[in-house]
């Protein structure tokens, strides 16, 4: 049995920032949250000087990082790169993210996913597809060639994980109705992205069962005076979740100021939408036969589209705090509770609390990521 405890530390819990709390994390879980000086005499100790001890955060979409890129390799090896790359800027949970691609490439993801996950490979929570039933006109770096609408058969397939979690993003306006309902009715948990779909087409969609948006704001219709689009759906929808690219670049920091004052707390999500180069040397990578590389840190293809981020979300919850003037409390609860939330898995991930996987980042002084945590194991 391994027992410890982590002292000196401002931990986030859900009554804001605590000094002076011990985190007793015993056999891969928080056991408790007690006064340091309530400590059990010879229980094991580690001082963290003071730092800030924040949930692991949590990424619902990362294409590739360490060197890999998992519509080039989707295999075990390459979820495990991805997760050592981006474990060093805080993430310890993902959701490896397959953009647009053949079924047979994603057949050999999910099974990966699948593998990796029985294997016990640490932060590995499921999969994102994201396409390949998404919107031409609004396509960014997917290759459209690889579009269409899913039958049954792919439906049954695309939703076949059976011990993680599946995030399907789509265009509302591509996909029937039944067919999205056919996707929640299989456990998948579905997004609007990549669309190019009228207002009325997107509520059409979120009443299907869609409860999320993709990377807010890129790749979907604007709102308009009077066209609402995707955007405007996404902002009047109480119940759905936004993702957001917070690295100055997809999106100016006064729209995402606007999406965070039109939707209830906890509805946004911080995601990195995360290419290669994240936890690499290399600032290239390949996809669709193109060489892409970033350039001061920002990734676009040969046509000039966005082509993900080499953003981290270290650096996300660094710029939700520096460029939207948010806390720092709740820029972390964006990286790991709301996303823990958004993905149903909040009874057990995304807080400092009794009961909960001891998946945890410490930050310092300047936020920037000084260890990780998951399930009580120390990287």
């Amino acid at each position: 049995m391994t027992s410890y405890a982590l002292t000196n530390a401002r931990a986030l819990t859900d009554d804001d920032f605590q000094s002076g709390i011990a985190v007793w994390v015993q056999d891969g879980k928080v056991a408790r949250l007690l006064p340091e000086a309530a400590l059990p005499a010879g229980l094991p100790r580690h001082d963290l000087g003071g730092g800030w001890l924040l949930p692991g955060f949590i990424d619902v979409q990362v294409n590739g990082g360490g060197g890999a890129l998992l519509n080039n390799t989707p295999d075990v090896d390459a979820l495990r790169a991805m997760m050592r790359g981006h474990r060093r800027f805080g993430t310890t949970g993902m959701l490896p993210t397959l953009i647009s691609d053949d079924a047979a490439v994603m057949a050999e993801a999910i099974a990966a996913v699948r593998q990796a996950i029985a294997e016990g490979v640490p932060g590995i929570l499921g999969i994102h597809l994201e396409g390949p039933y998404i919107a031409p006109a609004r396509k960014g770096t997917h290759d459209a060639g690889k579009f269409r609408v899913p039958g049954a058969e792919e439906v049954a397939m695309a939703t076949s994980l059976d011990n993680g979690v599946t995030l399907i993003t789509l265009a509302p306006e591509r996909v029937p109705v039944a067919t999205i309902a056919a996707m929640v009715g299989n456990g998948a948990i579905v997004c609007a992205g990549h669309t190019a779909g009228t207002y009325e087409e997107t509520r059409a969609g979120l009443d299907a069962g869609i409860t999320g948006f993709t990377h807010l704001y890129n790749a979907m219709t604007p709102l308009q005076g009077r066209e609402p689009g995707v955007v405007g759906a996404a902002l009047e929808d109480a119940a759905s979740w936004v993702g957001v690219i917070v690295d100055g670049v997809h999106v100016h920091p006064a729209s995402l100021r606007v999406a965070l004052a039109a939707k209830p707390r906890g509805k946004v999500l911080l995601v990195t939408d995360a290419m290669p180069m994240v936890g690499a040397d290399d600032p290239s990578f390949e996809l669709y036969g193109e060489v892409i590389t970033a350039v001061d840190g920002v990734v676009r293809n040969a046509a000039g589209s966005l082509a993900g981020s080499a953003l981290d979300m270290a650096t996300a919850v660094r710029n939700t705090v520096n460029l939207l003037g948010l806390p720092l409390a709740e820029a972390a609860r964006m990286a790991s509770t709301y996303p823990a939330q958004f993905l149903r898995l909040d009874d057990r991930y995304g807080r400092i609390e009794e009961g909960y996987q001891a998946d945890f980042v410490l930050l310092d002084e300047a936020l920037q990521v000084q260890a990780t945590w998951i399930a009580g194991q120390q990287d």
